[in-house]
């Protein structure tokens, strides 16, 4: 994603199955971006259709616009600080995350942290594709008075049309793909004013709809005692789940950074305010439908299908645009990354783009967001247990065991000090292991695989993401400092 042509000086002695330009250290004449870079980029990411679905879900399922938005910017808050950290690496040594795994997991185990948080990129990959697919066939039907509403195909789930539509959004992304990653920078910068600007004009429509929001900022919390509390801890696990994904490969971005107040300063602006006023727009439409339609609506698509007129098709457009800015950069770049670090002499991160693209297109994302619950419970928590691990390795080796000194030449070497056994660090594998072990009952139940599981797991898979971060991260940095310095 590089910020001019400046090319990577070559490593000595780099072995070309760890080793491309791609995964390179960034020079630092490629190091471009400031601050504002990052809030932009941000920007891009939060102002989109699942950010919409994480607080609407939550008020229909019984919370006061209030307690919606406050998880929610507790979540981010919370999930900043394992962003900033990881971050750190990136701008230090201008390393990508794949790269950055090396050091933990070793040369080829980093491999395994790499396609877990890949695949789930693909999974988001997917949801996106899906949702700017579905604006935009809401935005044919729109403009032709329902000309493509057909009946679904029984083994799809979804008519043909929206089919044509879903593939069609998904070429325009492989478009932006072969065009390059300094495209993705271009349209996040760009874009992001526009997409601010529409949720804003959402919320005047509501404001003007309800007579200045009457009877919709009163409505009181639908849930009592314990009831909140019960919704409120797994939410707020979704609600840090939501940006875990990136939390791990924010190195990608922050490698581009002149400094490390720029890659600090821009997330901090960027993602806790954004996704609390966009958290704030979603409740607050989302109540104002109940008071508009007599339903909760918290799908935006529906909801601007429903609206009609000349603002709504052109609400569907930037909402397509607004899909395709978050996606491109939130779910192609990590996972083409960690495709490449598989095989740097044959998988350039084109390469992995394009299979990033495959994935997301056979999965039946629309599948992912049928229901609320679906979305935040099994989706948004069930990956956090996977991830969350991941990032309490890294952070612990990076900052207890390292003391953020890495041998980056080492790195590209397999016979360099992060070799381990085999190219694998047994100690990260085992904490890994034992970080996400405890959650897995407790999302069999929830994903319903099982029927039942003793009180205790489904507490723990509550708290997913926390148990995985501090247990994993824990258990390495204990593991990992009985080891002698030049092991280490």
């Amino acid at each position: 994603m590089a910020g001019s042509q400046v090319k990577p000086e070559p490593i000595e002695g780099a072995d070309p199955r760890l080793y491309n330009d791609d995964l390179a250290p960034t020079p630092m004449g490629a190091r471009t971006w400031r601050w504002t870079s990052i809030a932009a980029l941000w920007v891009g990411m939060v102002v989109c259709v699942p950010t919409y679905l994480l607080a609407s879900g939550l008020v229909a399922a019984g919370m006061s616009w209030q307690e919606a938005v406050f998880t929610v910017t507790l979540g981010n808050i919370i999930v900043l600080v394992p962003m900033a950290l990881v971050g750190h690496a990136g701008t230090k040594h201008g390393i990508p995350f794949p790269v950055l795994l090396r050091a933990s997991f070793g040369t080829a185990g980093a491999n395994i942290p790499a396609l877990l948080r890949g695949f789930v990129a693909c999974g988001w990959f997917g949801i996106n594709t899906w949702i700017g697919g579905a604006a935009i066939y809401a935005l044919m039907n729109a403009i032709s008075d329902g000309a493509y509403v057909s009946e679904p195909i029984e083994w799809l789930g979804i008519n043909r049309w929206e089919f044509i539509c879903f593939v069609g959004f998904w070429s325009l992304h492989v478009f932006f793909i072969a065009r390059g990653t300094e495209s993705i920078r271009w349209l996040e910068t760009y874009a992001a004013p526009f997409l601010v600007a529409m949720g804003l004009a959402l919320l005047y429509w509501a404001f003007d709809a309800t007579n200045g929001f009457d009877g919709v900022l009163d409505q009181p919390s639908k849930l009592e005692g314990d009831a909140f509390w019960k919704l409120f801890f797994p939410s707020l696990t979704g609600a840090v789940g939501f940006w875990a994904t990136l939390s791990l490969n924010i190195p990608d971005f922050t490698r581009y950074c002149k400094t490390q107040k720029d890659q600090l300063l821009g997330q901090a602006i960027g993602l806790p305010p954004m996704m609390a006023l966009f958290a704030f727009i979603a409740a607050t439409v989302t109540l104002a439908t109940t008071v508009i339609f007599g339903e909760a609506i918290g799908d935006p698509v529906l909801l601007l299908t429903k609206m009609g007129g000349t603002a709504a098709v052109l609400a569907l457009f930037v909402l397509a645009i607004a899909t395709l800015t978050t996606n491109l950069a939130a779910n192609v770049v990590a996972p083409a990354n960690g495709f490449s670090n598989l095989s740097p002499s044959k998988i350039s991160f084109k390469m992995g783009g394009y299979m990033t693209a495959g994935l997301g297109l056979v999965i039946f994302p629309w599948k992912l967001v049928a229901s609320s619950d679906g979305y935040i419970f099994t989706w948004l928590v069930g990956y956090s247990a996977l991830l969350g691990p991941i990032a309490g390795i890294l952070i612990a080796d990076y900052f207890f065991v390292r003391r953020t000194q890495m041998n980056v030449e080492d790195l590209f070497r397999r016979d360099g000090r992060y070799r381990y056994s085999g190219g694998v660090n047994p100690i990260a594998i085992i904490a890994l292991v034992v970080g996400v072990a405890p959650n897995v009952p407790g999302f069999l139940k929830v994903g319903g695989f099982i029927d039942s599981v003793p009180e205790i797991f489904e507490t723990i898979y509550t708290y997913a993401w926390f148990v995985g971060f501090f247990l994993s991260g824990a258990l390495h940095a204990v593991l990992m400092g009985r080891k002698r310095p030049e092991d280490a």
